[in-house]
């Protein structure tokens, strides 16, 4: 009997047309699933015209859902949610996979409202039962336990958070179908852009080497050693939410449950006590570096080394070392 629904469908985000690379994580994950219940993984791709659409078949999509119109390069909602709920209402898919970004976290609800289906939001982990659900795990209370969700509507909505599954590797000998599909529009839009005030320069996520300052920071303008000694290890800096709340660096910068999902090569934490929401953040950086007064800080179980003492005598005699050393 042929199931009502059917595949696995990911949201594909782009910005500026560039599709963003959360995109081709999901795209593995779901691969995974779909090959676990012998069904095709979908890709639906909202935006302007001339985005390489066949990049999602490279990363291992069987069908392209490519709704192509200038109409998606404002940050209308409404817009998206519209023309998302047509594409899925079109495939009715049995597993709906989006991004945890800052578009994918509103956009989701408002989906999953209009489908009149569940969603489950931040999933550290996914995987089909022996009844072909989908097992939706997140952290619960501080990352003290680790919910595993099911939802008996479809289709099984869930975000994922940046960084948390590897990217599909990419295959042009791939084959698949780019099917282009007609946008749905408002007769009156209901946002306008009248001017960008602020545009995020850096993405910490990115980065090789994340030098992270805490509440051991005394003051905003002391980021200037921070950052010193990032430049010099060709990295950029992070922060805990402990200081973006102070107001000393700008929410972009901060490393956490609630902030950016970090995986360096080198990881620096400077003042950092290390609680559950920071290290949800970065425990899974390559080689960690903590830097404290307390020895009994929570960070020192996560890093490969550890330091105790002030971070104001340690940091600028790193600097220096590596500056001497440099030089040579």
């Amino acid at each position: 009997m042929e199931k009502e629904y059917n595949g696995v469908l990911v949201f594909a985000e782009q910005k500026n047309g560039n599709i963003h690379k959360v995109s081709y994580e999901l795209l593995g994950k779901a691969r995974e699933l779909a090959d676990k219940l012998g069904v095709p993984v979908y890709s639906v791709l909202l935006g302007p015209r001339g985005i390489k659409a066949e990049e999602l078949i490279y990363r291992g999509a069987d069908k392209v859902f490519y709704v192509e119109d200038d109409v998606f390069d404002g940050p209308e909602e409404l817009i998206y949610k519209m023309n998302l709920e047509q594409v899925v209402n079109k495939i009715k898919p049995e597993i709906f996979l989006i991004g945890a970004t800052s578009l994918g976290r509103s956009l989701a609800p408002r989906l999953a409202a209009a489908l009149n289906t569940g969603l489950t939001a931040d999933c550290t982990g996914l995987k089909i039962d022996e009844d072909e659900k989908l097992v939706q795990i997140r952290p619960a209370f501080s990352e003290n336990i680790l919910a595993h969700i099911k939802t008996d509507t479809y289709p099984q909505m869930s975000t994922v958070r940046y960084k948390e599954f590897d990217e599909a590797e990419r295959n042009e000998q791939n084959s698949g179908e780019i099917v282009k599909i007609n946008a749905v529009k408002l007769q009156k839009p209901r946002v306008k852009v009248i001017g960008k005030l602020k545009d995020q320069e850096v993405n910490i996520s990115e980065a090789n080497v994340v030098v992270a300052a805490g509440k051991g920071l005394k003051k905003p303008e002391d980021f200037k050693m921070i950052k010193e000694l990032a430049d010099l290890l060709g990295g950029l800096v992070g922060a805990s939410r402990s200081v973006v709340d102070d107001g000393f660096i700008s929410k972009d910068f901060q490393v956490g449950y609630s902030g950016n999902r970090v995986k360096p090569k080198l990881y620096i934490a400077c003042g950092i006590s290390g609680a559950p929401q920071h290290l949800a953040g970065m425990k899974e950086s390559e080689f960690i570096v903590a830097i404290n007064e307390d020895p009994s800080a929570p960070i020192f179980n996560v890093a490969d080394y550890g330091i105790v003492g002030d971070m104001y005598e340690i940091i600028p005699k790193l600097i220096d070392e590596i500056k001497n050393k440099t030089a040579v």
